[in-house]
């Protein structure tokens, strides 16, 4: 038995990952799979056990069994026919592909996953991806994740316009520098209402810089430290997708490219 081949490292997202490994263990289990690939399989196996969001809601038989042959020994004794086997494993994923899609249909925030990948899928992209990923399972990842989104947002606009900035800024500086090249900082505007505005948006980019330093995981924990809860990541992770697609979107829009 094997799961399909190939089995391309071509996901993105945590569901795609889940989903890919559904597909493999139907194959395998219905005897339509191509040729073993062990090196795939262990690698999203590990994966997805590998991450908070994932990990618990994995069906048990992928803790279980380390490779496609002890799966087979499994499925092929538990059910006789190929529809009870599709029907149990589809059964088995549902929970987690039910929750992960979830997560994706959360108001926002596909307009900043269009905004964000269309602008640089392997890095501001995959930044993003990390802080959704984390939300409900790692908040203080994802309020880590949330900073890294908008310090990575800044340093490719700034790289993409040409313009240098200190290797150790932090980001309110390298927000900044963006606000000024980007005419959005609150001094380069009369009308009083963009003032405010804009003088929010560099407030909450400072608030986002504070409560990573404050609660989040980049710097260890302290004895006594306030631990974020889900309600907060997601607040935290809303914010930067929010800001880091504008910046983007600004961008673009000053370089004549649709947004």
């Amino acid at each position: 038995m094997s799961f399909p081949s190939p089995f391309d490292d071509d996901e993105r997202t945590l569901l795609e990952k889940v989903e890919k490994l559904q597909a493999g263990f139907i194959g395998c289990a219905t005897q339509d799979g191509g040729d073993i690939d062990a090196a795939a399989y262990e690698r999203l196996r590990m994966e997805l056990l590998g991450d908070a969001t994932t990990r618990g809601r994995l069906p048990e038989f992928v803790r279980k069994c380390r490779d496609q042959r002890q799966f087979w020994q499994f499925i092929k004794n538990k059910f006789p026919s190929y529809r009870e086997r599709r029907d149990y494993i589809w059964a088995e994923f549902r929970p987690v592909i039910d929750y992960l899609e979830l997560q994706e249909r959360t108001p926002g925030v596909e307009p900043i996953t269009l905004t964000l990948e269309a602008f640089d899928p392997e890095h501001v992209h995959a930044a993003w991806q990390k802080a959704l990923d984390r939300r409900a399972a790692d908040p203080d990842g994802a309020i880590t994740a949330a900073r890294t989104l908008l310090e990575t947002v800044c340093k490719h606009v700034l790289d993409k316009a040409g313009k240098t900035y200190a290797d150790d800024a932090e980001l309110p500086q390298l927000w900044k520098q963006c606000a000024e090249l980007l005419k959005l900082a609150p001094d380069q505007h009369q009308e009083q209402i963009f003032k405010s505005m804009l003088g929010s948006c560099q407030n909450i980019v400072a608030s986002l810089g504070a409560v990573r330093n404050k609660i989040g995981d980049a710097h260890g924990a302290r004895p006594r430290a306030v631990k974020p809860k889900p309600r907060h990541a997601e607040l935290a992770v809303n914010l930067a997708g929010t800001m880091a697609s504008f910046l983007v979107a600004t961008w673009r829009e000053q370089q004549g490219k649709p947004s």
